[in-house]
């Protein structure tokens, strides 16, 4: 294990990371920063970095709250602090939120054992108040359940947390640097979410040659002697968090002009921003940059660069818009007010981290030799990331969204099918019925079917099945209570045993895996229509996206299937891969539904506790092979026989209709329901709940 932490000053590139970490440093009132980038790319390396950088900060003596002595909080559960009170100097701390913990382990929680042994209702501090006055990262936050990730923002908008639960009520400052990291692959962050971080920094492996050489460079050297490397940086280091500390002292004294406010609210109401919050935080990054860069007053410049951290993850209004701002339009907005007011001369220092000490400027004596800093989280070279996904910000509008009639006699197939018809964009999509999986399940935390959770509300008690999760208190004591007297209690207190302890059993919603089959055979082919069924899907998506569902997704036409999609929490490269689907060919249900069964078969054994949900798009035709609607029925028993529920979703059209798709449900075990009954306002009459006669997974 290294014996330093990786500098600060080493890192190489990774200009706008940095730079949004120190803003923050600096005003901690900004909200945080949210990182998003592929892996390998130091995110985790700079944070742990910077909490290095951080100044000491000086703590009353014996409080777990960390309370400054010279500004001790009125409200802290250990307080009052006299006037006056020991202290002392600690460095600050980097609290790290892991992706598994409880909501009792970050916003603390009743301390049984002071409850159960002595009577007293005395409360057990968490995560939050450990990382007040210093850094809470949360790696992989896009993983994170909504209730914890809902109750740190909260704590770091307000710079408090309240407690209440357990017949403890507990309010205490909680003010830190909120820093997030996430890889868009696994899954993005709801804009609800998205707004509570106060700035958002995409970061990417540099495809320059020589600053990839001299990241390996620098890794290696740290490896090899991770004390030696870091005295090497040491002038550097110290430099940085002296100006650090001179900014966070000339920050009260920073002019946040008229003419900067009219800009910012020109910038937010030009972008169609939602909320206030957009405008507040673009000040504070604001001043924060002029403190950085030693001026008392805001620079238009200084807005600019603010709106570029605070904005672009403000702008995402639907869930598969890809974060991003246009900075022509707002060099546009910002050229309006020019003649405003006169602008004070810049400060002759460069503005930004990589212009500061250890940067490769004159008189940089680091490694490297004058090449911008970036770092790596691991030896070797960063990963090469896998190209992403392609996005547009909105589906093309279609001319009409009702599936076009089929022609031919008895409702053949099209001609089209003999080879590939050119890919439909997809239908506008819509709010749709809610589909779920019968029974209780005990997977993820999510919002589709009703399942067996740590989160919830509490519904009963019983025995602990192992280690105790969740202690059900007055559970406990009614079991306790009638042997009090053999047990030969004395005094106050209470007398509990292990036989005693009854653990809750909370009811909330879990995240299913929905897996798609779509049919994108020739008889599926006709542009309306298609277009149509793709705005089906993707409203099915989006509602997976809601729901906090992984989605997967399988195409059949031609002369099989594939996987265009295998499972992942990003709806958002299936929403890409959705709309560039191909079709034309003939129909092989049978094959879609054999690797459907297949995908669900591989993953059960890596993710046994998430329930899948089969959603089939297909108007119920099978062609090609041997006795193709014999063999689509087989495959739909063998999946009935396994108790996957499934829903049919029915894209037969026109006059003739072959009833197909029906047929199909009642293999499935599951209803058919066609694409205007998906609609939520619609008002044909929808079975709500998926059905399946198999019990397996039922409580």
């Amino acid at each position: 294990m290294a014996s330093a932490t990786y500098p600060f000053t080493a890192v190489v590139g990774m200009d706008d990371m940095r730079l949004g970490l120190l803003l923050n440093a600096i005003s901690p009132s900004i909200g945080g920063v949210l990182v998003r980038g592929e892996k390998g790319t130091a995110k985790t390396t700079t944070v742990r970095a910077l909490s290095a950088l951080l100044p000491e900060v000086h703590t009353v003596t014996g409080c777990r709250f960390s309370c400054d002595p010279a500004a001790p909080d009125p409200a802290c559960p250990d307080g009052p602090h006299e006037d006056g009170a020991a202290h002392a100097p600690r460095p600050a701390r980097m609290v790290e939120l892991p992706v598994g913990a409880s909501e009792d382990r970050l916003v603390g929680a009743l301390d049984i054992e002071r409850a159960l042994g002595e009577g007293v209702k005395a409360f057990e501090p968490g995560l939050l108040a450990a990382a007040h006055r210093g850094v809470l990262y949360v790696d992989e936050v896009n993983l994170l359940g909504d209730h914890l990730v809902d109750s740190l923002l909260d704590a770091a908008a307000t710079g408090s947390s309240s407690v209440e639960r357990e017949g403890v009520s507990v309010r205490h400052a909680s003010r830190f640097l909120l820093v997030g990291t996430m890889n868009p692959e696994e899954g993005e962050l709801r804009p609800q979410l998205l707004d509570r971080f106060g700035l958002t920094v995409e970061v990417a492996a540099s495809r320059e040659t020589e600053e990839r050489v001299e990241v390996v460079r620098r890794r290696l050297a740290y490896d090899e002697d991770p004390a030696a490397f870091a005295a090497k940086w040491a002038a550097e280091e110290e430099t940085l968090r002296e100006r650090i500390t001179a900014a966070r002292a000339l920050l009260p004294d920073v002019r946040l002009g008229d003419g900067a406010l009219r800009r910012i609210a020109a910038v937010c109401a030009g972008f169609e921003v939602d909320g206030m919050r957009a405008d507040i935080v673009t000040a504070r990054t604001a001043t924060a940059l002029a403190a950085w860069a030693g001026r008392t007053d805001v620079t238009a410049e200084d807005v600019r660069q603010a709106a570029l951290l605070s904005l672009p993850h403000r702008r995402r209004r639907a869930p598969f818009d890809a974060p991003g701002l246009d900075e022509d339009k707002l060099d546009e907005i910002l050229r309006q007010f020019e003649d405003d007011e006169p602008e004070p001369e810049p400060d002759p220092e460069p503005e930004g981290p990589q212009d500061g000490p250890g940067d490769g400027g004159p008189g940089d004596d680091g490694p490297g030799g004058g090449e911008p800093p970036q770092g790596a989280d691991g030896p070797g070279t960063p990963d090469v990331p896998a190209q992403r996904e392609s996005q547009e910000n909105a589906p093309a509008q279609q001319e009409g969204s009702a599936p076009e009639a089929q022609g031919g006699q008895g409702g053949q197939e099209r001609p089209s099918e003999g080879g590939d018809a050119p890919a439909a964009a997809a239908a506008d999509p819509f709010r749709t019925r809610k589909l779920d999986v019968p029974g209780l399940g005990e997977g993820a935390d999510g919002r589709r079917s009703r399942a067996r959770t740590a989160h919830g509300r509490t519904t009963g008690a019983r025995r602990p099945r192992g280690a105790l999760s969740k202690l059900h208190l007055a559970a406990t004591v009614r079991a306790a209570a009638p042997h009090q007297r053999a047990r030969g209690r004395s005094g106050p207190g209470l007398v509990v045993r292990r036989d005693d302890l009854r653990e809750a059993v909370r009811e909330g919603r879990e995240g299913n895996l929905v897996l798609f089959v779509v049919d994108a055979s020739g008889s599926m082919a006709a542009r309306k229509r298609m277009g149509a069924v793709k705005g089906a899907v993707l409203s099915l998506l989006l509602d997976a996206y809601q729901r906090r569902d992984k989605i997967g997704m399988i195409t059949f036409r031609g002369a099989g299937a594939e996987v265009a999609l295998p499972p992942t929490s990003s709806v958002d490269v299936g929403a890409a891969r959705l709309e560039r689907l191909p079709t034309g060919g003939r129909t092989p249900l049978a094959a879609g539904l054999l690797q459907a069964h297949e995908v669900l078969r591989v993953e059960r054994l890596r993710d046994p506790s998430r329930r899948p949900l089969l959603v089939v798009v297909t108007d119920g035709r099978a062609t090609g092979g041997p006795e193709p609607l014999a063999r689509a029925a087989r495959a739909a028993r063998l999946l009935a026989g396994e108790g996957t529920a499934s829903v049919v979703v029915d894209c037969e059209a026109g006059p003739v209709r072959l009833g197909l798709a029906g047929e199909l449900g009642r293999e499935l075990r599951g209803p058919v329901v066609t694409l205007d009954e998906l609609r939520a306002d619609s008002v044909s009459a929808l079975v709500r709940t998926v059905r399946n006669t198999s019990s397996r997974r039922a409580a």
